[in-house]
């Protein structure tokens, strides 16, 4: 999307016009291209107002949300004891294939942390 009015993106993303002139004002979604007058908007301005829609339902102030998106390593996620997900910053609120995203990690952990047993059979046979 691109070509968006200021009046689409408060329809697209549902946050009031106060909220977006906020994240703009303080940096968390970009400022309009093409001037004041005919200012437009596209997927970019949507995304980053997800974003932080999405990581302040999670609970995290604003001061966190900023650190979180400078973040140049990622956002750092526990899941579990010695366990924590690092996502990068810009695929917070996008959506996309978050399942096939959570099977690679799953089979990823499941390597990681699996006793070789195969390994150990495979040397034996030898």
């Amino acid at each position: 999307m691109t070509g968006l009015k200021f009046d689409d993106l408060v329809r697209i993303t549902g946050i009031t016009p106060r909220q977006i002139r906020y994240l703009i004002a303080e940096g968390f979604v970009p400022s309009a291209t093409g001037g004041r007058t005919y200012a437009t908007y596209s997927d970019v301005h949507v995304t980053a107002i997800r974003r932080y829609d999405r990581l302040r339902s999670l609970g995290f102030p604003p001061a966190a949300i900023r650190l979180l998106l400078e973040a140049r390593e990622g956002i750092p996620v526990p899941i579990a004891d010695g366990l924590t997900l690092v996502i990068a910053p810009d695929l917070i609120g996008r959506g996309g294939d978050v399942a096939g995203m959570a099977a690679k990690a799953a089979a990823k952990v499941e390597e990681l942390l699996s006793e070789g047993l195969d390994d150990d059979r495979k040397h034996a046979t030898r």
